[in-house]
């Protein structure tokens, strides 16, 4: 019985085992042979320290060409990869150790659970005396491959189960929906840990034979540097923000770019025209979360309309409920199947009829196009009248002087909640909250106009430039509620 993944992430790199696959400006160069041997080699290493088929490996450590070997290492192997943000402090990583219980962490610090541990770099050196040949271990589509746990959890931790199938079927979907070739030189910025940097954009291109540029993190200098060498850049809202703040970010710099990608949080429709005037490109941009890898996209050919995240990719299907904007609801060979160890999420988490319940609400355009307009919890219920945060952010993020904006609801006596709105001015400007409540009646029913307009500096957002509206009520929550 083969093992789907491996062949997945390893078969076009044996087609041309001389062909780069990774390099590092200024640093290392790893070809398609080089990642064959050393996972093989790593793979070996990981059953010296008694790893067995279906036991987790969490790993919390630096961008590097040796983790992602880790990680097809582990595919080999018949582990579960379990990638943590290297941002989580020790509580956090403890919370995850005992939900997952690896048998084995592959860290930089050892952790505070009595759990088998060891740093990338001594796991590599165990590997370089191992054989370069590893017979892969058979696993079926439904086994586990990987574990990630979801950002902007309270409480216990959840973990999502990715298996086999999930991820073959999500790689091959998204590289030729997005028309990756062997040709392609992937600009790569992203992290590892998640679901965008490593089954997505790395996926990508070494199911299909490409390049990567790798970088260890996003730095507008650098990306800029190694634009002209790259066909492909994934990114976020932010990224493409400080890349039109740079002075170099062209369109002679980006005119060997045939693909810009951006997900993991909305672009604002400024910053995307903006892009296309600058670039004469415009940004393909998608939907997916870390329990379904992709599920719309914005055609490789065919009209990218800003504000929204295209139809739902082949073979997935996407639906609202419960009106227009609906609740956001998925089924396809792409969605996990449930929470690890779990089972009382099932109910709550997916409909009686097996489809997953996104916790997003969005609708269709005439073209089939799907708007995310908000998250249900953040959906906003004052004096029994329903407010779409997103409808409220695309009228402040249109007045004069307003970067960008984030809206959620705050207990409010009379109402139940306040429609209450952060906003960053643009560079230069000041912003008067009253001026712009005035601005915003113009274009809003008076229920939807926020009750208090406060302006930041900076909205709070997580790793991947998601803004986090939970830690955004704390901020705005009045002292004493």
């Amino acid at each position: 019985m083969p093992n789907p993944l491996a062949s997945l992430l390893l078969d076009a790199g044996r087609q041309d085992p001389d062909k780069v696959f990774l390099r590092i400006p200024q640093g290392e160069t790893w070809t398609y042979a080089d990642l064959d041997r050393v996972s093989a080699q790593m793979a070996h290493a990981l059953l010296a320290l008694g790893v067995l088929p279906g036991d987790r490996v969490a790993v919390q450590t630096g961008k590097s060409p040796t983790v992602l070997a880790l990680h097809v290492a582990c595919v080999r192997a018949g582990a579960v990869y379990l990638p943590m943000n290297t941002a989580y402090t020790e509580r956090e990583v403890t919370d995850l150790i005992d939900d997952a219980q690896p048998s084995l962490i592959v860290s930089d610090e050892p952790p505070s659970r009595d759990v088998p541990h060891t740093t990338l770099d001594e796991l590599a050196r165990s590997a370089q005396s191992r054989s370069a040949s590893f017979d892969d271990v058979a696993r079926q589509g439904s086994d586990p491959a990987a574990i990630l746990y979801t950002s902007g959890t309270t409480g216990r931790p959840k973990g999502a189960v990715m298996s086999h199938a999930n991820l073959v079927f999500s790689a091959r979907t998204l590289a030729d929906a997005w028309g990756f070739t062997s040709a392609d030189v992937l600009l790569h910025s992203l992290p590892l840990f998640h679901t965008h940097g490593l089954f997505v954009a790395a996926y990508c291109s070494i199911t299909t034979g490409g390049s990567m540029v790798m970088l260890d993190s996003f730095h507008p200098d650098l990306v800029v540097d190694a634009l002209p060498s790259s066909t492909v850049m994934m990114g976020v809202p932010t990224h493409y923000t400080r890349l039109l703040a740079h002075p170099a970010f062209t369109s002679e710099v980006a005119k060997g770019v045939r693909l810009f990608a951006s997900g993991s949080a909305p672009m604002l429709v400024a910053t995307h025209e903006e892009v296309t005037r600058v670039t004469g490109s415009t940004i393909l941009e998608r939907y997916g979360m870390t329990e379904t890898c992709m599920l719309t996209s914005n055609p490789l050919n065919g009209a990218r309309k800003p504000g929204t995240v295209g139809p739902p990719l082949p073979g997935v299907q996407v639906r609202l409920v419960d009106g227009t904007p609906g609740s956001v609801e998925v089924t396809g060979p792409n969605v996990f199947e449930g929470y690890w160890r779990r089972p009382e999420l099932q109910s709550t988490e997916f409909t009686p009829d097996g489809w997953f319940k996104t916790g997003d609400l969005g609708r269709f355009d005439e073209d089939g196009y799907l708007e995310i307009v908000g998250r249900s919890k953040d959906l906003v219920i004052t004096g029994g009248l329903n407010v779409y945060p997103k409808e409220v952010e695309s009228v402040l993020d249109a007045l004069p002087g307003v970067l960008e904006s984030a809206v959620v609801g705050l207990p409010d006596p009379d109402f139940g909640e306040a429609v209450t709105a952060a906003v960053v001015a643009t560079s230069g400007s000041t912003l008067d909250p009253e001026e712009l409540r005035r601005l915003a009646r113009e274009h809003l029913a008076a229920f939807k106009v926020p009750k208090r307009i406060h302006v930041l500096p900076a909205l709070p957002r997580n790793a991947m430039g998601k803004v986090e509206k939970a830690r955004l009520r704390e901020t705005l929550q009045p002292s004493g509620r």
